[in-house]
């Protein structure tokens, strides 16, 4: 009998902003690699989330959420996404299963059709479904407006037909390298995924204006010299008014402290050992227009 031959292959999450690309790729890897959050326009990367197995290796891209930018870091957000669909082997067009087919969605399948990688649909977050046949009649119309190679219907959240999704992906995917090695889950370094815990622990606790202007820089990361079992963390929470300032500190640093708990957390889970986390909050006006501090505060934009 031969023996089975090795797969490989770049698959892209695309979709409008907030329909669960970030949770889902997650659920995949079984690990927080993209942070998760209600707010629109959480991911402003292209994060590259690896499974490796004895027979294939998968490497997921989760893409910002197309959408119609408002100043350049949303523009250059538009051109991440779009630019991944050219270099990729399959991907995922994530869709709301609560949500009607729209205009957002109809320019997302135009560039779509600028392409030919095989484009799976995804009907995600069926666990908040609450009319089937409404369901039905809106997936109607994505098959109208483009050839989809399959469709799954989903829940990141509870993991409902995730795994069958999986194995579909690994079923469209050709022979191909180990392109890394077997333990590493992202080509991302260390700094800025705990960067992005503490900005996804912002986005969960702030409100209003303070989600679209906060980035979160770690500036040092090493050993406590007086204790080597301990890791010391320095990172600035960057935001673009003096009153955001106010609110990420909080009464009495009372905001600040949750941030920092909660992120704490999450990156003990991710590095595996005590930390010493140490959180500043500065003012950069107008950040997300001026493309050095863009390229300061966001890390590897890839166009």
């Amino acid at each position: 009998m031969g023996e089975n031959k090795f797969k490989s292959g770049f698959v892209a999450l695309i979709g409008r902003p907030n329909v669960g690309k970030s949770t889902l790729i997650n659920a995949f890897l079984g690990k927080k690699i993209s942070i998760v959050s209600d707010k629109p326009q959480t991911t402003r990367n292209r994060i590259l989330g690896i499974h490796t197995s004895l027979s294939e290796q998968v490497l997921f891209i989760d893409t910002p959420g197309i959408h119609k930018p408002r100043h350049e870091l949303g523009e250059m957000m538009n051109q991440v996404s779009l630019a991944t669909l050219t270099d990729v082997d399959l991907i995922l067009y994530i869709i709301d299963g609560n949500e009607a087919f729209g205009t957002g969605d109809q320019f997302v399948i135009e560039q779509l059709k600028k392409v030919s990688t095989k484009v799976i649909l995804v009907v995600n977050k069926i666990d908040l479904v609450k009319n089937k046949n409404q369901l039905l009649l809106n997936i109607h119309k994505f098959a109208q407006a483009f050839n989809f190679t399959e469709v799954y219907y989903v829940s990141a959240l509870t993991l409902e037909n995730v795994n069958r999704l999986f194995l579909a992906i690994i079923s469209l995917l050709n022979e191909g390298p180990k392109y890394y090695p077997d333990d590493q889950i992202t080509d991302y370094p260390e700094p800025f995924i705990i960067g992005e815990m503490i900005r996804e622990k912002v986005l969960l606790l702030t409100r209003e204006e303070i989600p679209h202007s906060v980035a979160v820089v770690v500036e040092e990361m090493q050993v406590n010299p007086d204790n080597p079992n301990l890791l010391d963390i320095h990172a600035v929470i960057y935001v673009e008014k003096a009153s955001q300032k106010k609110i990420i500190i909080g009464r009495n640093g009372d905001m600040i402290k949750k941030i920092g708990s909660l992120a704490r957390q999450d990156i003990v889970m991710l590095l595996g050992q005590k930390i010493y986390l140490e959180l500043w909050v500065k003012v950069e006006k107008d950040w997300r227009n001026k493309e050095s501090q863009l390229k300061k505060m966001v890390y590897k934009i890839q166009v």
